[in-house]
């Protein structure tokens, strides 16, 4: 699998993924679409788990996507079962350091962690975001996306007051991204939350976070700080 991909790799596309990660000029890309990634990730939803944590164990970024693809695509799939659900779970959580870019976290947590814990008790979420690692803080809001499908803001309000100072840019962006689609569910206590934090918390994350708000209340909100 690892073969296929490489061979769909060009320099214009590694070119590219420097546009989205130029703080990161470590990170091993080999050019190789998210297009791509993900038509190869709906062909390998049956992949076992040690596979997968080979997948992720690899340096490339296009191969571990290529894992969280498969992942978040496995939970989600109607065929999968209790105990395929569970072991995504798992696997997760125990290679959450390979997991370690905004996108991979993208990719996997809300169908693997968030739909996990729907019928669960979600203290795990609370766990994630006391971490010093800013993916699974990340993981924890982006999780809270499958709650928000089902209506439930309670957890996705909750995280995003938690976080709402957090210094990592890929946090703050999150934070508001939760908070705008949790408002779109109850306006009213998002505008609560965000005068009470509005002073205080990241600029990018506020503006995300009342972006649906009108006009004059967007205003109104921005004056605060």
């Amino acid at each position: 699998m690892i073969a296929r991909l490489e061979g769909l790799a060009s320099e214009d596309e590694r070119v590219k993924y420097r546009r989205y990660f130029p703080d990161d000029a470590s990170a091993p890309f080999i050019g190789v679409r998210m297009g791509a990634v993900f038509d190869l990730a709906k062909s390998a939803i049956d992949l076992p788990a040690d596979q997968l944590e080979t997948l992720l164990e690899q340096p490339t970024h296009e191969v571990r996507a290529l894992a969280c693809s498969i992942m978040g695509k496995s939970a989600a799939h109607r065929a999968s079962d209790e105990a395929r659900r569970t072991e995504l779970y798992e696997l997760y959580l125990r290679r959450h350091d390979r997991i370690d870019q905004w996108d991979l976290v993208d990719l996997a947590a809300r169908d693997v962690i968030g739909v996990h814990l729907l019928e669960r008790d979600r203290a795990p979420l609370d766990r994630l975001a006391a971490s010093g690692f800013w993916p699974e803080r990340r993981t924890a809001l982006v999780a809270t996306f499958a709650f928000l499908r089902r209506g439930q803001t309670d957890d996705a309000f909750a995280l995003a007051d938690r976080l709402a100072l957090d210094e990592a840019p890929f946090v703050q962006k999150a934070v508001g991204w939760v908070l705008r689609t949790a408002g779109d569910l109850d306006e009213a206590r998002l505008v609560t939350l965000v005068e009470r934090r509005a002073a205080t918390m990241p600029r990018v994350a506020l503006r995300a976070a009342i972006e649906h708000l009108p006009k004059e209340e967007r205003a109104r909100v921005l004056a605060i700080r």
